[in-house]
């Protein structure tokens, strides 16, 4: 039946066969209204794969917890929404699909290392280079993971399994990144005198330069709201800190070092963002034009903008030393965070959001 369609009012019991849906002798699955004019395969991998009484439980939820805390609540986040289930990710992944993305990225990166390391390239980086690796990449990835923490917790929260599917794939890309930055730079100090293994955690956690990335980080990851963490990471902290740091930093320098294999490292995370940030776009984009709601929802998206942005903007203020650090010198800090302030008003204007406040 159809999202709106109800069993019969005098209907009290929940046992098998009690009530007639409309479309119950068919042979085609017709429990949902799909987005197109017929349902995909995500959407009948994903919609109400998670139960609802407000659609089909007559019972009320079939489990709760202890404290009579139903088994998912709305009010698990401070945004409204007519109807959750409203929502569908923009690249309709779901568990094979993204099994086998995983598999692929993970394929693309052994091949460009293992051929890289055959090559001798990684004797030829530029020193100067190779410690800014050694320090700084090694500390970025403690705040890949960190997202993928993040978003992990949060993706328990959603109240329907396409919401819960985007953050759990989000926090799955993330912390496969972090997993990647990890092998990668043992790889490379297999082929290099003295490269300290140890040195990115040590600079994470003492180095002024990253001081403000973990503080950033942190606040996200103790938000007991899983849409604010959600919004946090996608809308604020990926392109204003992270996309900096990867695309304004190291895939902009790293050729000018006589280094190719970091950038196809790195590049998979950018891919990976843009499957998230559209999933992201697409389900604040629904709640701030939600007819009931929309006025609620984008003030409170207002203040997590100016409580996130705020930490966001210190973090990356704080990450200006980096530039400096390799020999040869061919980008400059003001022109990749003029890029990423035009990347967070494009994405503000997509959801339907005015971002200047925080950029200012």
């Amino acid at each position: 039946m159809s999202a709106t369609q109800e069993p019969d009012a005098a209907t009290t019991s929940a046992a098998a066969g009690a009530a007639k849906f409309a479309g119950s002798d068919s042979r085609k699955f017709n429990y949902f209204q799909p987005k197109g004019r017929r349902a995909s395969h995500y959407e009948d991998m994903t919609v109400d794969v998670q139960p609802d009484p407000k659609r089909y439980l007559m019972q009320d939820w079939i489990i709760s917890f202890a404290d009579g805390q139903p088994a998912y609540n709305e009010n698990w986040t401070a945004a409204k929404s007519t109807d959750w289930h409203q929502f569908r990710a923009v690249d309709q992944e779901w568990e094979r699909t993204h099994y086998q993305r995983q598999s692929t990225i993970v394929g693309m990166i052994a091949n460009v290392v293992e051929n890289g390391r055959r090559s001798g390239a990684v004797t030829r980086f530029d020193p100067a280079w190779v410690r800014v690796l050694q320090n700084h990449l090694g500390a970025y990835k403690h705040a890949e993971f960190g997202l993928g923490m993040a978003t992990m917790q949060a993706q328990r929260y959603g109240y329907t399994q396409m919401v819960n599917n985007a953050i759990l794939t989000n926090s799955s890309y993330k912390l496969r990144f972090a997993q990647d930055l990890t092998l990668y730079l043992g790889e490379i100090a297999m082929d290099l005198e003295n490269f300290d293994q140890d040195a990115g955690k040590q600079h994470w956690m003492d180095d002024p330069v990253w001081q403000g990335v973990r503080q950033s980080i942190e606040t996200i990851g103790g938000c007991t709201d899983y849409l604010e963490q959600y919004f946090a990471v996608n809308v604020i902290f990926e392109p204003m800190v992270a996309e900096l740091f990867r695309s304004g930093f190291v895939m902009r320098v790293a050729a000018s070092q006589n280094d190719f294999m970091t950038p196809a490292v790195v590049s998979a995370a950018e891919g990976d963002y843009e499957r998230n940030l559209a999933n992201t776009v697409e389900l604040f984009h629904m709640l701030v034009l939600d007819e009931n709601h929309g006025a609620h929802n984008r003030a409170l998206f207002n203040h997590w903008l100016e409580k996130h942005g705020a930490l966001a903007q210190n973090a990356a203020s704080q990450l200006q030393p980096i530039w400096s650090e390799p020999r040869v010198k061919i980008a400059q800090f003001t022109d990749a965070i003029e890029q990423q302030k035009n990347r967070m008003r494009a994405i503000g204007s997509e959801i339907g959001l005015d971002v200047r406040s925080i950029l200012d």
